[in-house]
């Protein structure tokens, strides 16, 4: 084997999912499990998404549209932007990965901070581009370090924000401070997966620094409850946005997804509903977590990183008997924390209810 595959490829470490409820039910014959492990949507999918699936069900015998067309339009309009400024993709995963094809060459780096999101390190290796990661300071993006730290083949830079699993973001001084005198060569990515739900006066405008060397990354799969059927989305100037589509593959969107996408884009109601559901469960978490005396880290996105003092591998196991999934951090060597997506109330209660047995 080791003679047929790429060596790169060998030094990959695999993404590690969150456990499927299907799953934990059918390994420990349990009922009603809840899963707060992946960051989705407690609330389920938009009912306007969800009817738009059914109303194209009789067209899956046809390619989608490779452009987006009509997404592409409404988004562009929603958020004051050309059409021009916008790709999609099989989630914003696809797009880490049209992205550094296109940008970084063989032998030029990503640069990024450690603890953050890995499909940036698993990508860049999959590609075979290098990777350097710097240590988060105080679980937050040190911005000034990675500044220091640019090489002359250092050719894009991902900040996470707010950054997954810490829920910790960078602001408007110091993004606009790390922004000032870049070479001129060099990309940034913002990748805003968890915009929606920033309750922060001085996070970022991100969309004011689209003309620099800037790409934006958002995405479906959270707000919109729309991760099953994988949309992201880039927002950058045109002329990258024209190289990038250079890269991607023609129809990499399905014809489902467009559809929901197109519906869920317009269901404001479903937001406002969506983000006061973590808003509220977020607090009433904060709450209860101090009450047991766990220390967390405080979070603008809909998950939260806890410090349950012990080994989250073992809390984690226990839990997962309870019938509740979260996600341990021992993959980012944070042995005693797990991270825990905000649920509904009733989830949010079976949870403190659980790990109050494991304390």
């Amino acid at each position: 084997m080791e003679n047929l595959i790429n060596k790169n490829i060998l030094k990959i470490k695999p993404y590690e999912p969150g456990k499927p409820i299907e799953e934990v039910e059918r390994e420990l014959g349990l009922k009603n499990v809840i899963k707060l492990a992946s960051n989705e949507n407690p609330l389920g999918s938009s009912l306007k998404a969800l009817a738009a699936i059914k109303r194209n069900l009789n067209t899956l015998n046809r390619y989608p549209d490779g452009n987006c067309f009509y997404l592409k339009n409404k988004l562009a309009k929603k958020l004051k932007l050309k059409p021009g400024n916008l790709i999609f993709g099989n989630g914003s995963d696809e797009l880490i990965d049209v992205i550094i094809k296109t940008f970084v060459g063989l032998n030029e780096e990503v640069l990024t901070s450690k603890v953050s999101f890995v499909e940036y390190e698993i990508v860049s290796q999959a590609n075979n581009r290098r990777f350097r990661a710097l240590p988060l300071k105080n679980f937050k993006y040190d911005l000034m370090a990675i500044k220091m730290a640019i090489r002359k083949n250092t050719k894009a830079i991902f900040i996470a924000n707010p950054n997954n699993p810490t829920g910790t973001y960078v602001n408007k001084r110091e993004l606009e401070e790390f922004l000032k005198g870049l070479p001129k060569n060099l990309i940034v990515v913002l990748d805003e997966a968890y915009n929606e739900f920033v309750d922060v006066r001085d996070f970022p405008k991100s969309l004011d620094y689209i003309n620099k060397n800037v790409i934006i990354l958002r995405t479906f799969s959270k707000t919109y409850g729309l991760a099953g059927l994988r949309i992201g989305f880039a927002i950058a100037k045109p002329e990258f946005i024209e190289c990038m589509n250079r890269v991607r593959q023609p129809f990499n969107v399905n014809l489902l997804a467009q559809a929901a996408a197109l519906e869920a884009v317009d269901d404001a109601a479903f937001l406002s509903r969506s983000r006061k559901t973590i808003l509220d469960g977020k607090m009433y978490l904060y709450n209860e977590l101090e009450k047991l005396g766990f220390g967390y880290v405080c979070s603008v996105a809909n998950f939260i990183l806890v410090d349950v003092k012990q080994d989250c591998r073992i809390v984690f196991n226990k839990l997962l008997k309870q019938g509740v999934i979260i996600r341990p951090m021992a993959i980012y060597n944070l042995k005693n924390f797990i991270r825990v997506t905000i649920g509904t109330r009733k989830e949010n209660i079976r949870f403190i209810k659980a790990l109050k047995k494991v304390k």
